[in-house]
């Protein structure tokens, strides 16, 4: 993807070059002593070659090639005439120079270019030790220390404090903690903890407040779910989980600063800001005028579940769809505050992964969420991840009270959270997910997109090709298997005649090379991408400005397979987590990526002129219905509905 080598790098050499031997003859000229020839030489050598990359790589220049051959040929005849001057007057010959020159820039960068093979071909043996065939998911070997380390809490800080760290907001002052060029405000609350009486309520904005916290630790990650696959296992868990936390530049203080906001992957089980493939440390290095924010909200049976038919149930309205409405909470919390940290409140981009893909998309058609975010990047979920009724969380109430040998909403609050997080362990196979309640979220979402109900927001719709063994390595095989079977049912149920036989036929055709059981969940992740697609197709219908991304890697482990982990480890520029899930990235392809994600985030068109990226060609990111498709080692903007699917039915 990146070259070496490119024609402007050779001209800024001549140049550079000419400058090295001038600076020494010069000098020596003038009887100056050897050191200071030595000097001069760098000295003007240096600024020659700065110059001249400000001018070749900068974007008239690479935009207009007029310009770009004009500053060529100026360079060739500044070398002719340079080159005339040293053989007649100084008794010189610059070919001495420019080959040094030519030397050096080809010689460093090959060293550069070996040097790194060699750390990536070691990190990638260190990887596959570790993994062997990946055949058992996601592991960590996390030390002691740096689990204590993650699970400290914050405090209340009564006495004296670091003002230059702090930053005043509506609720509260927060003191953070500088990581280099960063500083990190976590853990800071957006809402009153939903615990005691407000279990199951509707989250409560904090009261106004000058009192001050610390904001050096995360907050509590949800109670969930604790797969085998799944780092936060290993992280403090609370049902006082409201927590936000934001990242911003410390030497870059100006105002009016775009605004990422990262909703976690996870099933709606499962997930939390906490992991470190979340962190948004590396982003904010490189791109210091942006701001970036991770938050939590409830999940599994404390976040989406339906006590309407229980007794006592309906003074718990919202149950249904709380994780939603605490994500809208943590909105209107950043939209309010997030000022005092240098961003602004008018350039709001949510990205989200996995059950944060799908709650952007159901929020972008809920009227209660209109307003607090301009821009969407949603990779791997779409509004078919919700229930379309009442009907299964209502199911899911029901089954809570089997489990905890409960019979009313007395008793379900009266339990003790450990008991309640045990019972999510065995019910988590019912897919706690939202509901298209007709309020909240309208009844069905698609249709609503397509008629324009989020047509004042900007999308990037995110499609993997192997996003099933990613899962599956979060969950582990035996939940994975389960998994399979029910979803595998409710597609039968749900598709017409025709999809139904092309179905039954692509699991006959297949099952004999890949085997049953991997044709069905291969068909399972077909059926997802084909309605991340119609979301696509159903936004564009709306107004919405639609840009799709496929991310067609191969994984480095076959069974870990290539999608959430990569794109949000390459997105952020997260590589030490990458390395924990088995996968090196590939920092060049990163590098590229981000760019077009900070220019989403600023409004700048998506693509990149020539040597924007040293190196890399000019790229524009169309809009729908063609896609950016990331591969091994190139990106490529391209149709795709041939690649999404091999059953043609299931487009229609």
């Amino acid at each position: 993807m990146k070259q070496l080598f490119t024609f402007d790098d050779f001209a800024v050499a001549f140049i550079a070059a000419l400058g090295y031997g001038f600076g020494y003859d010069i000098a020596l000229m003038f009887n100056w002593p050897m050191p200071a020839c030595i000097i001069a030489c760098f000295a003007v050598g240096m600024a020659c070659e700065f110059l001249m990359n400000k001018i070749v790589f900068s974007k008239v220049v690479q935009t207009h090639p007029l310009i770009r051959i004009f500053i060529l040929v100026m360079v060739l005849f500044i070398f002719l005439i340079s080159q005339y001057v040293a053989l007649t007057y100084m008794d010189e010959s610059m070919e001495t120079y420019v080959g040094f020159q030519l030397a050096y820039v080809i010689g460093l960068p090959i060293i550069g270019f070996f040097f790194n093979l060699c750390i990536r071909s070691y990190q990638i043996q260190k990887i596959k030790e570790r993994y062997g065939d990946g055949n058992d998911g996601f592991v960590f070997d996390l030390k002691d220390e740096d689990i204590e380390a993650v699970n400290r809490q914050n405090r209340r800080i009564t006495g004296e404090y670091d003002t230059e760290r702090a930053v005043k907001t509506k609720t509260g002052v927060y003191v953070g903690e500088k990581m280099g060029s960063v500083i990190n405000y976590l853990g800071i609350p957006y809402a009153k903890p939903p615990v005691g009486n407000r279990r199951w309520k509707a989250p409560e904005p904090l009261d106004p407040s000058e009192d001050v916290f610390e904001a050096k630790h995360f907050g509590a990650s949800a109670i969930q779910v604790e797969h085998q696959g799944l780092i936060l296992k290993h992280h403090r868990q609370s049902e006082d989980c409201l927590t936000l936390n934001i990242s911003i530049s410390a030497k870059n203080t100006e105002a009016g600063k775009p605004v990422l906001v990262l909703f976690h992957h996870g099933d709606f089980t499962y997930g939390g800001s906490a992991d470190p493939l979340s962190y948004g440390d590396q982003f904010i290095k490189a791109h210091p005028d942006t701001i970036f924010l991770s938050f939590n909200y409830r999940l599994g049976i404390f976040g989406f579940i339906d006590f309407s038919e229980v007794p006592g149930g309906d003074d718990f309205p919202d149950a249904p769809n709380l994780g939603l409405l605490d994500q809208i909470e943590a909105l209107q919390w950043i939209r309010d505050n997030i000022a005092a940290f240098g961003g602004d409140p008018e350039r709001i981009t949510v990205m989200g992964f996995e059950d944060g893909a799908t709650s952007i998309s159901l929020l972008s058609v809920s009227e209660r969420a209109k307003g607090l975010f301009q821009k969407a990047f949603v990779f791997v979920g779409n509004p078919i991840s919700a229930y379309d009724s009442p009907e299964n969380a209502r199911t899911l109430a029901g089954d809570l009270l089997k489990a905890t040998h409960t019979a009313s909403m007395a008793e379900l609050l009266r339990l003790d959270t450990q008991t309640l997080k045990d019972a999510s362990a065995k019910l988590w196979r019912n897919m706690c997910a939202p509901t298209c309640d007709g309020k909240l979220i309208m009844a069905d979402p698609y249709r609503a997109c397509q008629e324009g109900a989020a047509s004042s927001i900007e999308f990037i719709i995110g499609l993997p090709c192997t996003e099933r063994k990613v899962y599956r390595s979060f969950i582990g095989d035996r939940n994975y298997e389960d998994l399979v079977s029910m979803v595998m049912t409710d597609i039968e149920k749900y598709v017409d005649a025709s999809a139904f036989d092309a179905i039954q036929n692509y699991i006959k055709t297949h099952s004999d090379d890949s085997g049953e059981f991997e044709t069905k969940a291969k068909l399972i992740e077909q059926w997802i991408t084909v309605f991340a697609y119609r979301f696509a197709v159903k936004l564009s219908e709306g107004g919405s400005k639609v840009h799709l991304m496929y991310w067609d890697r191969t994984p480095l482990i076959d069974k870990l397979g290539s999608g959430t982990v990569d794109a949000e480890a390459e997105l952020l520029g997260n590589s030490e987590a990458l390395h924990m899930y088995g996968n090196v990235m590939n920092k060049e392809m990163s590098e590229t990526l981000q760019t077009f994600l900070y220019k989403y985030m600023k409004g700048d068109a998506l693509e990149l002129y020539r040597n924007e990226i040293r190196g890399v060609d000019a790229l524009e990111w169309k809009a729908f219905p063609e896609a950016l498709i990331v591969l091994d080692d190139a990106l490529q903007c391209d149709t795709i509905e041939d690649r999404i699917t091999e059953i043609k039915e299931l487009l229609k």
